[in-house]
């Protein structure tokens, strides 16, 4: 079942590094959009406040995406290292990776499955001296 730990917690980080793309292309979204709001774009708009209003929405989405991010590589490296609270922690993220269709909802599956498991379990307990 170990194999399957470190599978789940190379999942992690491959989706907190996809989230952190995300994250940055949103930044550079938001500032493009920030940029064409002020007068000296070349992009001429006849409404600064929708530009300023996709500007932030995107700020924020990305904000929300590198939090996710953060969240999910921390995650992962813990689970790789077999610490207990990173199993708990990462069944919680697992219930809320299920709304994110499709491939958060597999891997939230996943993790499920390998978390909830007895022999899942054993893996993160501390072993008896």
């Amino acid at each position: 079942m170990k194999r399957h730990v470190d599978f789940l917690s190379w999942l992690h980080l491959a989706w907190g590094f996809i989230f952190l793309l995300v994250a940055l292309a949103g930044g550079a979204l938001a500032a493009g959009a920030l940029a064409i709001s002020t007068g000296t774009s070349p992009v001429a708009v006849r409404s600064p406040m929708a530009a300023q209003l996709t500007a932030v929405t995107l700020a924020v989405l990305s904000f929300i995406a590198l939090a996710w991010a953060i969240l999910h590589l921390w995650i992962g490296r813990a689970l790789g290292a077999y610490r207990p609270w990173a199993r708990t922690l990462a069944l919680g993220l697992a219930v809320v990776n299920m709304v994110l269709l499709p491939f958060g909802t597999a891997l939230g599956a996943y993790a499920c499955w390998v978390l909830l498991k007895e022999e899942g379990r054993r893996v993160f307990e501390a072993p008896v001296h």
